[in-house]
């Protein structure tokens, strides 16, 4: 069964980059939810807990792997 993998992202963002082409990679299908505005992008990282500050956000079956590390990590621990 393919996951539900959300991104949040914004412009201009090299590892939002790498990110959404390792998803292509493995041919996972994504949703992407940009966010331009810092005001609204730091609603979001207060939403999402103290530590974090950066772009990509990931979500997998609506649980957040963060980054492009924590999408690599969650690869390894799915067997995606």
């Amino acid at each position: 069964m393919q996951p539900k993998i959300l991104i949040y992202s914004k412009s201009a963002c090299p590892q939002c980059d790498t990110a959404k082409m390792l998803l292509k990679a493995r041919s996972l299908a994504y949703e992407e939810i940009k966010i331009d505005d810092e005001a609204e992008r730091k609603a979001f990282y207060e939403k999402c807990g103290p530590a974090v500050r950066q772009m990509p956000q990931i979500f997998i079956n609506d649980q957040r792997v963060g980054g492009v590390a924590g999408l690599q990590a969650a690869f390894a621990q799915l067997g995606l």
